[in-house]
């Protein structure tokens, strides 16, 4: 759990590609990519599922709370899910602090 995605040389489309669907139909693929043994494994893939499942959450939190407000945040992650697929690292300002502090990024 201690290896960290450093750069792009080992990630494929396919990795690309799960990256970016977690972000668009996030919480559900990245559930689904948590089951698969061989996609959860892929230090690219990990960093991203994380970071989208936590951003997934919130969003549905906000969502609920502030009667929709929060959709717009969903609008954002189509923009991540855009760098993504390009095979770019995303930070997102406080989740993927934590999602690394915890060990699941």
């Amino acid at each position: 759990m201690t290896e960290e995605f450093t750069g792009t040389n080992d990630v494929t489309n396919d990795d690309k590609l799960w990256a970016a669907l977690a972000y668009v139909f996030s919480p559900l693929v990245p559930i689904i990519i948590l089951l698969m043994e061989d996609k959860k494994n892929r230090p690219f893939i990990r960093a991203h599922n994380a970071q989208a499942l936590l951003a997934g959450i919130v969003i549905f939190i906000l969502s609920s709370v502030t009667l929709g407000c929060g959709t717009i945040l969903w609008l954002v992650m189509f923009y991540w899910a855009y760098k993504a697929y390009q095979g770019e690292e995303i930070e997102i300002p406080v989740i993927t602090n934590f999602a690394k502090n915890q060990g699941w990024a």
